[in-house]
C-alpha cells in the first residue's frame, strides 16, 4: 500500500491515545495516531516520525501519525494497514496460505458465530476464515503480539478454533509491521492470549507471521517468519 502526502517531523509527547504534538518544520502540529496501543517503546520525544497530511480541511487534526524510526528501523504503526496490504496481497496472488492454492473469492469482514474476521476466502471447495493481526513491538529482536491485554483478540483466536471444528479453514496471520525474523505471542502481557494461540495451533488454526518492507511511503509484506508458541 502507498501513502501520498508525507513528511518527516519529530515527534514531542502522546497526551492521550489519540493524538501527538510532533515538530513539523519548526511547528508543533497535532497528528492523529492511528493505533491506540501503548508503542512506548517506540513514541519517545525525539524519535522521528512521518506523517501524512490530511486532504480532509475539517478534520481535528491535520495529520496522521504513520511510522516511527526505531534506531535504523521503521516501524509502520497505521493499526488499519495489515487489513489492507494482506487485501491486496491476496488478490494479487503474493501471499499464499498453506492449503489454498488458487483463490477464487476474498471477502472482507465475514461474520462467523460471535465475531467478524477478517477476511472469508474460498479456493475450490475449501472455505476459510482469516483474522489478521498488526505487530508494532519488538523486544529482543522477537516481534510480539499483543502489547496490551486483548479480550478481544482472545475471543477472536476462540473462534477460529469453532470455525475449523465445523469444518473451516482457519488462519491467524501476524503481520509484523516492520522487518523481522521471529514472531511469538507476548505471554508476559497477556498468558490466556498465548494459551488460546496455542491451543488453536494444536486444534489444526494455522499459525503463520509475515514481515514487511517499510519505507515513509509505503508498507508491503514481505517473507514468512518464524513462529514460536
Amino acid at each position: 500500500m502507498v501513502y501520498k502526502n508525507m513528511y518527516a517531523a519529530k515527534f514531542l509527547k502522546r497526551p492521550n491515545r489519540f493524538i501527538a504534538h510532533c515538530e513539523l518544520d519548526g511547528e508543533i502540529v497535532a497528528a492523529h495516531v492511528r493505533n491506540t496501543g501503548r508503542l512506548k517503546e517506540l513514541l519517545v520525544p525525539g524519535a522521528k516520525v512521518f506523517l501524512q497530511k490530511s486532504d480532509n480541511s475539517s478534520r481535528k487534526t491535520g495529520y496522521s501519525l504513520i511510522s516511527v524510526c526505531k534506531g535504523e528501523e521503521l516501524v509502520n504503526i497505521d493499526s488499519t494497514a495489515p487489513n489492507r496490504v494482506v487485501f491486496e496481497a491476496l488478490k494479487e496472488g503474493r501471499l499464499l496460505l498453506p492449503g489454498l492454492p488458487d483463490l477464487t473469492l476474498v471477502k472482507q469482514e465475514a461474520k462467523f458465530g460471535e465475531s467478524r474476521f477478517d477476511f472469508y476466502l474460498e479456493a475450490g471447495d475449501k472455505k476459510a476464515f482469516v483474522e489478521v493481526k498488526g505487530v508494532t513491538l519488538e523486544l529482543d529482536n522477537v516481534a510480539l503480539f499483543p502489547d496490551a491485554p486483548t479480550e478481544r483478540g482472545t475471543r477472536h483466536v476462540e473462534e477460529l478454533i469453532k470455525a475449523k471444528e465445523e469444518g473451516f479453514e482457519a488462519y491467524l496471520l501476524f503481520i509484523l509491521q516492520m522487518r523481522g525474523k521471529v514472531f511469538s505471542p507476548h505471554t508476559k502481557m497477556h498468558p490466556r492470549f498465548a494459551e488460546a494461540v496455542k491451543k488453536a495451533s494444536e486444534k489444526g488454526v494455522h499459525v503463520l507471521a509475515y514481515d514487511c518492507l517499510v519505507d515513509k511511503e509505503s508498507l508491503t509484506v514481505h517473507n514468512p517468519v518464524e513462529v514460536v508458541i
